[in-house]
């Protein structure tokens, strides 16, 4: 009995890792991780449905949190802490930008810093029959990057109920809170 429970569980969990990474290809643009090579400190995590619901049990009180992760497949963020300023492949992250408008995404928002200063924040957005499947978002800074992609059925407001959580850098004012221990 005990074979057959370790056969199912194996079937299961290579299910599972290959649902995620075609999952994952559908909605990560290739080189996300190299851009953080460099970097003094690194986050990556990717998150499943399942996932998601099991760790937004742990926050009770966030009606609208459990709202949003209802419509959402996965979640993965990338990111990155620098210890100096521009330590990021300037043409990786152009190559980035490249492949979300050669793959039909629309890009929604572009702010950069004023003086052409090394600080931007882009959103895209992938419609399916008229309905938004998949968000991105890349803000860069002089010390940082941080990307994080939304696969499923949300609006870009959603986006900010998921912030703070599963690894998402807090929105406050239409900017990125930085971590408590990160350098500005």
């Amino acid at each position: 009995m005990r074979l057959s429970h370790l056969a199912f569980l194996a079937l299961i969990t290579t299910s599972v890792a290959t649902l995620a990474q075609t999952q994952q290809r559908d909605w990560i643009p290739q080189g996300i991780e190299s851009l953080g090579q460099n970097a003094s400190s690194r986050t990556e995590l990717t998150l499943d449905h399942s996932m998601l619901v099991l760790v937004s049990k742990l926050d009770q009180d966030d009606e609208d949190l459990r709202r949003v992760i209802a419509g959402v497949n996965g979640v993965s963020v990338h990111s990155y802490r620098f210890s100096k300023p521009g330590m990021y492949d300037s043409e990786i992250l152009s190559s980035v930008r490249q492949q979300f408008h050669e793959a039909g995404w629309k890009h929604m928002v572009s702010t950069h810093d004023k003086d052409r200063g090394s600080g931007a924040t882009d959103l895209w957005i992938r419609f399916e029959d008229k309905v938004i499947r998949n968000i991105a978002v890349l803000f860069a800074g002089q010390n940082q990057l941080n990307f994080i992609a939304v696969s499923g059925s949300i609006s870009p407001l959603d986006l900010v109920h998921l912030a703070g959580h599963f690894g998402i850098p807090k929105i406050e004012g239409g900017a990125v809170v930085p971590a408590p221990d990160s350098d500005r």
